[in-house]
């Protein structure tokens, strides 16, 4: 059973309070250029990708290039994700602010940021001790109150705090793990990659009454999500 990571914060970095007008330039360009430049319009991911200081969620070496269109390293083979397809997993799921989201992944905690944003409460998985002790307090001492890390197999969800409005998944799998899937609301949306190393998309499933529907989205590169139910055979990267 996954166990939840308590919060703890620690200071903060004097050089981003020296840069903060420099890093809120580079940011509102990411949004422009890389983001509703791609299709993005919705105004309130936009303006949650806006409030999340992205570079906050990056190592000192990397933060040079924190607004930058790519995935960087985080540390053990993960990544946080390119901000576009952070942006575009968002607005697919249309979050609304009484809503509970639960997200598999948590790595260095952006994504988790820019969902707390849209959503009433999430709820995150880890399943690396240390990049789960390291987001808890990244987002503690950046004030997201309404996030809750948790450290375990997120293949397997989150059953006690069930079900769940939306659900993001920011690993790659073979298929869609069935206890998330089972976890969902009536009318909830649940947001992974499905395929290979080499070839996956985005899909989108709906929850409507006793039914599941999804659709195909677009193409996109994670690292593989490693669970119970994975169901994969290429290696992490």
């Amino acid at each position: 059973m996954p166990k939840t990571i308590p919060h703890r914060g620690f200071g903060a970095s004097p050089s981003v309070e020296a840069n903060a007008e420099e890093w809120t330039i580079r940011c509102g360009a990411m949004i422009e250029k890389q983001i509703r430049a791609r299709g993005v319009t919705s105004e309130a991911v936009l303006e949650a990708m806006q409030s999340v200081p992205r570079h906050e969620f990056v190592d000192i070496e990397q933060r040079h290039a924190a607004y930058e269109d790519k995935p960087l390293p985080i540390g053990f083979g993960q990544t946080i994700s390119q901000p576009y397809i952070v942006a575009a997993m968002t607005a697919a799921l249309q979050l609304r602010d009484t809503e509970r989201v639960l997200e598999v992944g948590t790595g260095c905690g952006y994504q988790t940021a820019v969902l707390c944003h849209l959503a009433k409460e999430v709820h995150t998985i880890e399943r690396h001790p240390e990049l789960a002790k390291a987001a808890s307090a990244r987002l503690t001492r950046l004030g997201y109150k309404n996030a809750h890390v948790h450290c375990g197999d997120g293949t397997l969800g989150l059953p006690e705090f069930a079900p769940y409005d939306a659900i993001l998944v920011a690993a790659a799998a073979r298929a869609t793990p069935p206890p998330l899937l089972m976890q969902l609301s009536k009318g909830g949306r649940l947001i992974i990659p499905i395929g290979s190393s080499e070839q996956q998309s985005l899909k989108l499933f709906s929850r409507k009454a006793d039914s599941i529907h999804f659709s195909e989205l677009e193409a996109c590169r994670f690292v593989p999500l490693i669970g119970y139910y994975s169901v994969q055979e290429f290696s992490e990267r």
